[in-house]
């Protein structure tokens, strides 16, 4: 493949910045741009990576994990957060945020979902440089009325087969298609019990405030020492564009300290910000996944705004065995004490939210009728 790359490129002057898009032709994809006006093409090598997983757990249910993209970040630990643009019923554009050896990527991709192969297929349409193409599939094969085969297939090219870039890809893709279809295979071996296992649920808060004040607090309460219930520290820092790191240190038994990070991705024209726990050292860790979102929505009537603090989270089986003991009962306790314990963190939040967004509307008001009076 090297060689016909090499061919490619010396019977074809290089190409320039103005991106058509890939065609695939064959086993290569055919790059389109122009330079001056000029259009100009040539050949990419495609790389082809697939991993595999024996699942003990039935066909449906591993398609059913594969196909409820919206639920990935706590269904996948590389997936950050995904938004779904369209939807038809049999395909689904999506916005999607994930780590990649160890930064945050994003991009958007189309799937085709076949529930009766088991099967979806997915193409990326907007990708972040060096990546020029990348799709693939997941199929699920049934190998008895318990038993299953997931596979991941993936295909990428870079720009120029920079041999620095395709290892990086490569070194994601393998990493993430890893802890993918680990994870995968765990959930789906606790299918009967999984549901126990899964937690939704949300609080919210009026405020007599704007949106902006409100949002503005939330975008930065990671400033203030007592954003945290309990913390001994909070550091925030942006990593991209609307992209933040949040690592929180927390005391723990015996004197010790356990450390949380958290990715934060901002939608400040809709008024949300949704979060993923990427790192907790708690041991027995009681939360396998967590990720959220603070949503301020503003009142119909023009009274304020409302703020929701929403979770989602699945519960680590052998933490809360090991922290409650085995069965359902230990289960249901365990889910009252992590509500609970995430309750209590969004309280504090939507309360200092509250006194702060509320202080500011007074200041506000309070310095506009003075320059009135003068």
């Amino acid at each position: 493949m090297a060689s016909l790359y090499e061919a490619g490129r010396r019977g074809i002057p290089r190409p320039g910045r103005a991106w058509l898009g890939p065609a695939r032709i064959g086993l290569v994809w055919w790059m389109f741009e122009t330079r001056n006006g000029v259009w100009w093409m040539y050949l990419a090598p495609v790389h082809r990576m697939a991993q595999h997983a024996e699942v003990d757990a039935p066909a449906g249910v591993l398609y059913g994990l594969i196909a409820d993209a919206l639920r990935w970040p706590v269904f996948l630990p590389p997936t950050v957060h995904v938004e779904q643009l369209e939807f038809d019923g049999g395909s689904e554009r999506l916005r999607m945020w994930v780590t990649a050896n160890g930064e945050i990527k994003s991009w958007t991709t189309r799937r085709v979902l076949d529930p009766l192969a088991h099967r979806v297929e997915f193409r990326q349409e907007v990708l972040p440089r060096p990546v020029t193409s990348m799709g693939g599939s997941w199929s699920v094969e049934p190998r008895g009325p318990e038993k299953s085969l997931v596979t991941l297939r993936n295909d990428f090219a870079v720009a120029d087969n920079a041999r620095a870039d395709v290892d990086w890809v490569r070194r994601a893709t393998t990493a993430n298609t890893r802890a993918a279809l680990a994870n995968l295979k765990q959930l789906a071996e606790r299918w009967r019990r999984l549901d126990s296992l899964v937690l939704a649920f949300e609080e919210s808060v009026h405020i007599d405030a704007g949106v902006e004040p409100v949002y503005a607090f939330l975008h930065r309460f990671g400033d203030r020492a007592d954003a945290v219930p309990g913390a001994l520290r909070v550091e925030l820092s942006e990593r991209a564009p609307g992209v933040q790191l949040m690592r929180v240190e927390l005391p723990a038994a015996a004197g010790t300290t356990r450390t949380t990070e958290s990715v934060r991705i901002g939608f400040p024209h809709a008024g949300r910000i949704v979060f993923k726990d990427i790192r907790d050292s708690e041991q027995p860790a009681l939360l396998a996944a967590h990720a959220g979102e603070w949503s301020v929505e503003p009142d119909p009537f023009g009274e304020g705004v409302t703020v929701v603090a929403r979770h989602h989270a699945v519960l680590d089986e052998d933490g809360v065995r090991e922290r409650y003991g085995a069965g359902e009962q230990a289960v249901r306790v365990a889910r009252q004490a992590l509500r609970a314990r995430l309750a209590e963190q969004s309280a504090a939040a939507l309360g200092l939210a509250r006194a702060y967004a509320e202080d500011a509307q007074v200041r506000e008001h309070t310095e506009g009728a003075l320059a009135r009076r003068v």
